[in-house]
């Protein structure tokens, strides 16, 4: 696929979001309807697909360094997420979410998809990898501390058996494991099934789950956001890619993950740690809109 096309892509994929909001607003599900549909997909679909994906995989060396620019970019971004906050005056669970907003992005429920479209099996397979052991791993160890610090609640988390139980790791793990084994056609083939749902449900709860209104009163300091996430990190991701990468498809994937929107796991996260949940969701629909544009641009900015 042309990287152009990925206009396409991501507009196919916003207009799955806005079934979910369509059956929103028509009464049919409302947004505590997302939650079932996030359990499906933690739990069921995901794992599923990631399995799938890795089981077949060829695995490339470059795929080690793709987890490592993701950390790196993360701890930039809490820099620069910190920094704007004391500049912005934000405290508390406005500053916590703004943090956290700035940093963690969709790389499993928007850089699945993309990567994908554009790379086919193998950007999957890199998506994967950037993704749980990269962005995902940071927020479940870091991003917790930086939840649990800002937070108004008082939650004791072991981000060890957080990892170790978190559905998608656990499935990688188990990919990598039995990769020399032989499964019959039968558990591959209804793995595959399984995998298949994930990209039309995540987008479906997705605009079950946002939160137009919330934005109007958020606007100017989710603009500031939405350029760090969308514009400033990806950036430094393609730096840091390009210094340290020989293989092109990595380079794109790397830019891709740091440059999706934030993420939807956040949502959760905040009303775990009494974050500012409006100001997260206002977050997710900016950088969902603005993605649109940077994802391709960036793209074409690798030639």
């Amino acid at each position: 696929m042309e990287v152009g096309s990925l206009i396409g892509v991501i507009g196919g994929l916003l207009a799955l979001v806005g079934v979910g909001v369509a059956l929103r607003v028509s009464g049919l599900l409302s947004a505590e309807d997302s939650r079932p549909l996030n359990t499906v997909l933690m739990y069921v679909a995901l794992p599923a697909l990631i399995f799938s994906a890795v089981y077949r995989a060829d695995l490339d060396p470059s795929l080690g360094m793709l987890p490592a620019i993701a950390w790196v970019v993360a701890g930039i971004g809490l820099a620069i997420g910190w920094a704007l906050s004391r500049l912005l005056g934000l405290k508390g669970p406005t500053a916590g979410a703004f943090i956290m907003a700035c940093v963690f992005g969709n790389t499993g429920y928007m850089g699945y998809p993309v990567a994908q479209a554009l790379l086919g099996d193998p950007g999957l397979v890199r998506a994967i990898f950037s993704d749980v052991f990269g962005n995902t791993a940071a927020v479940i160890s870091v991003g917790t501390l930086v939840a649990g610090h800002y937070g108004a609640g008082e939650v004791k988390v072991n981000p060890l058996k957080e990892m170790a139980t978190f559905p998608p790791f656990i499935a990688l793990a188990a990919a990598l494991i039995l990769r020399s084994v032989a499964l019959p056609e039968l558990v591959t083939s209804w793995l595959d099934a399984l995998g298949k749902v994930v990209v039309p449900v995540i987008m479906i709860s997705v605009g079950l789950s946002l939160k137009p209104r919330a934005l109007r009163e958020h606007l100017p300091r989710v603009s500031v956001l939405v350029f760090v996430k969308l514009v400033a990190l990806p950036l430094i991701a393609l730096g840091l890619a390009t210094l340290l990468l020989d293989d092109p498809a990595s380079l794109r994937v790397a830019v891709i993950e740091a440059g999706v929107p934030t993420m939807m796991l956040l949502v959760i996260m905040g009303q775990r740690f009494r974050l500012d949940s409006d100001f997260i969701a206002s977050a997710i629909l900016a950088t969902m809109v603005g993605a649109v544009v940077t994802i391709p641009v960036l793209q074409l900015l690798i030639g």
